[in-house]
């Protein structure tokens, strides 16, 4: 399955891919992979949280009304500001993403983008759950709390921020037991999603399992 190989997904209706896990897990990266060499376009849901939380000046930092009024107007060419990479835009969109005003207002957003014929790929926390509940493919990809805080510390090392392991794996749980708890919308397993734990598992090897599995759900009969 590769960008110049035909697509398993049907050509002539939506078919998105909802992938969900928790920070730091690959999900990302694992989603923007597959959609190249599906062909599909991506969507890093998360990026949307981020870009609303850097959007919302800090004197309003809980102000829903703002927040959703912000996430209305959003052009997702803002996706591409390098800022939204930063531990600061992570930890805003945490906040803004338990606003279920801010929710409802990107929701329709999410929607559009994964229900374009031919398919796509939609990554992020409850994309399974609650964005494409009915979607016919979901993976929710994990990792242990200790191998994703530090992918998250080599990761911001080599961005050239000082930072101790030990702070980022305190505020990872932190941002953990937020997405988990919130009252709309919380970080959940799908019931019919493919687990994917990737603790112990190389890049090429994650996408090997998630290919294989999409591959098969591909060529069941559509009901």
């Amino acid at each position: 399955m590769t960008a110049s190989g035909p697509s398993p997904l049907p050509p002539e209706r939506p078919c998105p891919i909802a992938i969900d896990g928790p920070v730091s897990s690959g999900k990302s990266s694992l989603g923007a992979r597959l959609a190249g060499d599906l062909g599909v376009p991506f969507l890093d849901t998360g990026l949307l949280y981020r870009a609303v939380g850097l959007a919302l000046p800090p004197a309003a930092a809980d102000d829903p009304g703002l927040a959703a009024d912000l996430a209305r107007a959003l052009d997702l060419a803002v996706l591409d500001d390098p800022r939204l990479g930063g531990e600061e835009a992570g930890e805003r969109a945490s906040k803004v993403a338990a606003m279920p005003a801010v929710r409802a207002a990107l929701l329709d957003l999410q929607r559009a983008f994964g229900a374009r014929p031919g398919g796509a790929v939609l990554a992020g926390r409850d994309i399974g759950s609650a964005v494409f509940p009915d979607a016919p493919i979901k993976l929710f990809v994990t990792a242990s709390a200790e191998v994703r805080a530090r992918r998250r510390f080599e990761q911001l090392r080599e961005q050239g921020v000082e930072v101790i392991e030990a702070d980022v794996l305190a505020e990872l749980r932190r941002r953990d037991e937020r997405d988990r708890t919130r009252a709309t919308a919380p970080l959940v397993v799908p019931t019919d999603a493919f687990l994917l734990d990737t603790s112990e598992l190389g890049f090429e090897d994650a996408v090997a399992a998630a290919r294989s599995f999409i591959e098969d759900i591909a060529a069941r009969p559509r009901r």
